[in-house]
């Protein structure tokens, strides 16, 4: 967790990138007459890796599709720069993460369990005083999942994250760059497994670096998302959480409260809308479109909302 100083740094270095952000990374133009006013437009944001960026297209379409005003700014960075522009009004929505946002808001005094209901009603609560409110939770969710080869797991006869205790010291980790400060990351492995790994790599957010690195043995261990088509597809093997580190990481769109005022309960309706025709299998679906398949997430958001009902061939939204 950063200091509320690096936290308002960041903020402002996106408030000098947004400027540069035009239609190309995803604008969906809508309800021109509002688009007109001072601070009209929703503007759904994304972090930088392609499950959150197919994300905020769903939720971003749907949203204009309902003639709702909206522009969308994907792969903007983790989420110590996407959530504080999100509380100082830089971007109005963020499809986010239940426990890894609770974790987030409530500055670290607040964990999420494995209820989704329980980890919304406490977000709810975190995001109360900075002017936020969260959607309701997707059935979908995506947590962290701690990956190696199916030759390591074999070779040491690995099943959980418990097994690693005693290989730890001698392996490599890679993951974020942000890992070494995120709760469910490295100071959770250490804190709930006692695992202190012989090094770190910084990588990336489950993207192709971080899939090379595991398999070249670069790293003996990977921080990878559950959702990550390349799991199954490349033989990975994700280790157990036998003792509940992780939480419930429901998808959740996080809006401000002044644009829900501005725009009313058919906003929420909305969201949620979509939200309750999201589950795990097809969110992982719709990731290997993205990841395996190198097809636009723009046109993967699109076929998906239309193949739901969600956009009628005349744009609206059922």
């Amino acid at each position: 967790m950063k200091p509320r100083a690096a936290l308002i740094a960041a903020c402002t270095g996106l408030m000098v990138a947004l400027p540069a952000c035009t239609s190309s990374s995803g604008s969906v133009p809508s309800a021109a007459g509002l688009a007109g006013r001072d601070g009209a437009v929703i503007t759904v944001g994304s972090f930088d890796f392609p499950e959150s960026v197919v994300l905020a297209q769903i939720y971003g379409q749907a949203l204009a599709a309902a003639s709702f005003p909206v522009r969308i700014l994907p792969d903007l960075g983790p989420r110590e720069l996407v959530d504080p522009a999100l509380m100082s009004g830089l971007v109005q929505l963020v499809p986010e993460y239940a426990g890894s946002a609770l974790e987030f808001f409530s500055l670290g005094k607040l964990s999420a369990t494995s209820d989704a209901g329980a980890a919304n009603r406490a977000l709810a609560g975190s995001v109360a005083g900075r002017g936020l409110v969260p959607a309701s939770p997707a059935p979908a969710q995506d947590a962290n999942a701690i990956v190696v080869t199916a030759a390591t797991a074999a070779r040491y006869g690995l099943r959980s994250i418990a097994d690693l205790a005693r290989l730890a010291p001698g392996l490599m980790f890679g993951g974020p760059p942000e890992c070494p400060g995120r709760a469910y990351c490295l100071p959770g492995l250490k804190r709930v497994y006692g695992l202190r790994f012989k090094t770190f790599t910084p990588l990336d957010a489950g993207g192709p670096l971080t899939l090379q690195a595991l398999e070249e043995g670069d790293v003996g261990v990977a921080l990878l998302f559950t959702t990550d088509p390349d799991i199954p597809a490349r033989h990975l093997v994700v280790l157990a959480d036998d003792r509940g580190l992780q939480p419930a990481e429901n998808i959740t769109p996080v809006v401000r409260r002044d644009v829900i005022t501005r725009y009313g309960p058919n906003l929420l309706a909305a969201l949620n809308k979509v939200s309750a025709l999201l589950d795990t299998g097809e969110l992982r679906a719709l990731d290997a479109r993205v990841e395996l398949a190198g097809q636009d997430p723009r046109l993967v958001a699109g076929r998906w909302l239309r193949a739901h009902g969600l956009i009628r061939p005349g744009g609206g939204l059922h």
